[in-house]
């Protein structure tokens, strides 16, 4: 598991106005992307490279 202590968490761009429920990233960690549920910010995060962070922001982009 990835060391999370540190995570500056911010709201995804892309969730929207849905009553808080969103997606949020924390990019400044070295060398660490990681993701999380608004909902949940106790519970698991998501984490990947900034390199596969990258990419899937790109693949996903409409």
């Amino acid at each position: 598991m990835a060391e999370l202590t540190g995570a500056q968490w911010r709201k995804s761009t892309r969730s929207g106005d849905n009553n808080g429920a969103c997606v949020e990233v924390a990019d400044n960690l070295p060398g660490l992307v990681a993701v999380r549920d608004s909902k949940d910010p106790a519970g698991p995060a998501l984490t990947f490279s900034p390199t596969a962070w990258t990419e899937f922001i790109r693949a996903t982009r409409p």
